[in-house]
């Protein structure tokens, strides 16, 4: 079976981002995309051509054609109703493994927090909705990318372009995405927020918009054996009822 069109997948991805960051030039796309600037470029005439985007202003700028403005790619009504089916269920998995338990978005290049469900302690980690990071950081970035593809040259652009806080080789973390392309979560322990673990992973059968789920506590707070077991309970999780797109 073949898999999903790169250059289809590549528009939708840029028609999210301009429902979410409103009008943009070819350079800031290509920045959060990661897109060639000709390959961009092609894809953005393509855009305009089809009637998806037009050109604003001094012909710089590209945003959303007026049809496509309501096209509820980003947070129409198909997205809040899963949102509010899946809040009362992460939140009900933040209090029972003592844990902070995200819902994010896939757009473009980045992940947005779109719901969050907390644990009753009195220290925990705090995220706020709305708050993003780039696709590959983290350990929804481990899953997103095991869930592709990727060619060595692609991988190793990725990872060019991620920011660590903790040093991080790029032979460790090829490891890490091939660990989370076998287990279905990935797993990040200080790299992009020092202190925390964290663990992620795409939620099955959503790629429009691509939604995951993370789990993060504090490091130090589980043994190595605790922490695969919360990503195999965050599995379950992901393959509950209450995640599936209608």
């Amino acid at each position: 079976m073949s898999g999903p069109v790169r250059s289809v997948s590549q528009a939708f991805a840029i028609l999210r981002l301009f429902a979410a960051e409103g009008p943009m030039t070819l350079t800031q796309v290509c920045r959060e995309t990661g897109l060639s600037p000709s390959s961009g470029l092609n894809l953005l005439r393509t855009l305009v051509g089809e009637g998806a985007l037009e050109r604003e202003g001094d012909a710089r700028l590209y945003r959303l054609a007026p049809a496509w403005q309501e096209a509820d790619l980003l947070t129409g009504a198909r997205v809040a109703r899963l949102i509010a089916r899946v809040q009362p269920l992460i939140t009900r998995f933040a209090k029972a493994h003592d844990c902070t338990c995200g819902l994010w978005q896939q757009v473009g290049d980045r992940l947005a927090l779109v719901a969050l469900g907390e644990s009753e302690a009195a220290t925990r980690i705090h995220m706020a909705i709305g708050q993003r990071q780039p696709v590959g950081g983290g350990s929804v970035g481990r899953a997103l990318i095991a869930a592709e593809s990727l060619g060595q040259a692609d991988m190793e652009r990725r990872f060019a372009r991620l920011r660590w806080r903790r040093a991080l080789a790029y032979a460790a973390w090829v490891e890490q995405v091939a660990r989370a392309r076998q287990t279905g979560f990935g797993i990040d322990e200080g790299f992009t927020h020092p202190g925390i673990v964290s663990i992620g992973l795409v939620v099955p059968e959503t790629r429009s918009p691509r939604l995951c789920l993370s789990a993060s506590l504090f490091a130090g707070s589980r043994t190595e054996a605790e922490i695969e077991a919360l990503g195999a309970a965050l599995v379950e999780l992901a393959q509950a009822s209450g995640f599936q797109e209608s």
